[in-house]
């Protein structure tokens, strides 16, 4: 089958190790089923492994991709999900793993996953916006809806406007009925942030109107001062990711006088995925794919990734 692989990783040249071509069928051990992939996104986590980040040299080559929709052994249209794990939280296993970290990912043909993983699709939605779900928009479920523990009407400080997962909060906030605010340095992220449903933006760093209930953080150290100075008192930080590096200042002093939380955030569960499904055939809110390519032309969506050209999700379609 065609696949795109990692076959080598390199910190300063993540792309020198990505493959394209024919690649062995799925082995599909019991309890597990193939999917036929229709629809395919990138995510960090494709560019970090490249880059050697979580992963053990000795299991590549490894087909890339977390995220898929397609249609499974009897022809039923199926949204993947990528938490490979035990328990009624998978994401809580500490053996688990997502798919292209142990097991072959999604840029292929053919996936094999645990038939547990399998989520129907709804109808209303394409291929493509089902592909975009089961990490960075899952990744935003979770943390708005089960991590931020807010009530509508909460006022949302989104860091780094442009991103898969800070799209996403940027849509599914304002679809629940937050105020959502956003930052980014490029004042066309802004923009696209606002037609997106942002209710104000800011430059990074901006002194902000008002202090905000919950900060949805992805950048990491670049935004981490200004996520906690952000925040009024008793307000929570959620994290789920730390793109630009992940040893900031803690100003504990800040977090203790002012009774902050932090609270760490990891994909969601395959229960989560489902009403996330749900939630956007209900309130008609879509993902925003910045591209859609064919998967033999997956070398131009890295590098979109890799050079930061991005406002929503890049797509592979089969």
């Amino acid at each position: 089958m065609f696949a795109v692989t990692a076959t080598q990783t390199d910190p300063d040249n993540p792309l020198a190790g990505l493959t394209l071509g024919d690649h062995p069928d799925p082995k599909v051990p019991d309890g597990w089923t193939t999917v036929t992939v229709k629809a395919a996104a990138l995510n960090h986590h494709d560019l970090w492994t490249l880059k050697g980040v979580g992963i053990r040299q000795e299991r590549l080559p490894i087909v890339l991709g977390c995220d898929a929709a397609g249609l499974d052994e009897n022809g039923n249209e199926v949204i993947v999900h990528s938490v490979i794990g035990e328990g009624p939280d998978e994401t809580l296993d500490p053996k688990r793993s997502l798919l292209s970290e142990v097991h072959d990912g999604t840029f292929a043909e053919l996936v094999a996953v645990p038939r547990r993983n399998l989520v129907p699709k709804p109808a209303a939605l394409s291929f493509a916006e089902a592909a975009c779900l089961p990490t960075a928009w899952l990744t935003a479920y979770r943390m708005l809806f089960d991590k931020a523990a807010l009530e509508p009407g909460s006022t949302v400080l989104v860091q780094g406007a442009g991103g898969g997962v800070a799209t996403a909060l940027i849509a599914l906030g304002r679809a629940a009925g937050y105020r959502v605010w956003a930052t980014s340095r490029s004042a066309d992220k802004r923009e696209r942030a606002l037609e997106l449903g942002a209710d104000q933006v800011f430059e990074s760093g901006a002194r902000l109107p008002e202090r905000v209930d919950a900060v949805m953080e992805t950048v990491g150290q670049a935004t981490w001062s200004h996520s906690l100075k952000s925040l009024r008192p008793g307000g929570r930080i959620v994290v789920s990711g730390a793109t630009s590096g992940q040893a900031p200042p803690a100003e504990l002093n800040r977090v203790f006088f002012l009774q902050l939380s932090v609270i760490g955030s990891t994909m969601g569960d395959r229960d989560q995925l489902a009403r996330l499904a749900m939630f956007l055939q209900q309130t008609g809110v879509r993902p925003v794919i910045d591209r859609a390519m064919p998967l033999a032309d997956a070398r131009d969506g890295f590098a979109a990734m890799a050079e930061g050209e991005l406002f929503g999700k890049v797509v592979f379609t089969l």
